[in-house]
């Protein structure tokens, strides 16, 4: 048997592409996303704590009690007391300066009280005179009216 001979097509010549003319830049749509572009899209995200740095995995439950850690500190655990806190679950949803203004808040208005009467019997603590001054005449007025 005879060999057939294949024959070779030459491939079609090429076309020359032809010129696109460039649309104004008013009427371009945007670029569609892609497939992987709509899908994370959709994925939520859990938000981040502002400025949070990972601290790694926690050492403590958090139902830990606060007097077991804190034995030896007497003031720490008289700032729990305050508070009202027992596990440190709790103690973390106060900011510090959340727990200063707590603390000294009672502080405050008890030196304000402290003014005042002071202020009533013309009286004034030290470099506190202007307190003392329009206080009385706030209550000067007060009375007049």
């Amino acid at each position: 048997m005879a060999k057939k001979k294949t024959v070779r097509r030459k491939p079609p010549a090429r076309k020359k592409p032809a010129v696109r003319k460039k649309k104004p830049a008013a009427a371009k749509k945007p670029a569609r996303k892609s497939v992987k572009a709509r899908k994370a899209s959709k994925t939520v995200k859990k938000p981040k704590r502002s400025g949070a740095v990972d601290l790694g995995r926690a050492r403590v439950s958090g139902t830990a009690e606060l007097d077991q850690h804190f034995l030896k500190d007497y003031e720490a655990r008289q700032v729990f007391t305050f508070l009202g806190v027992k596990t440190l679950k709790e103690l973390e949803q106060y900011s510090p300066q959340d727990i200063i203004d707590l603390l000294t808040a009672p502080m405050v208005t008890t030196v304000n009280r402290i003014r005042k009467a002071l202020a009533m019997q013309n009286r004034c603590l030290a470099r506190d005179q202007k307190f003392a001054v329009s206080f009385k005449k706030q209550m000067q007025a007060a009375l007049k009216k």
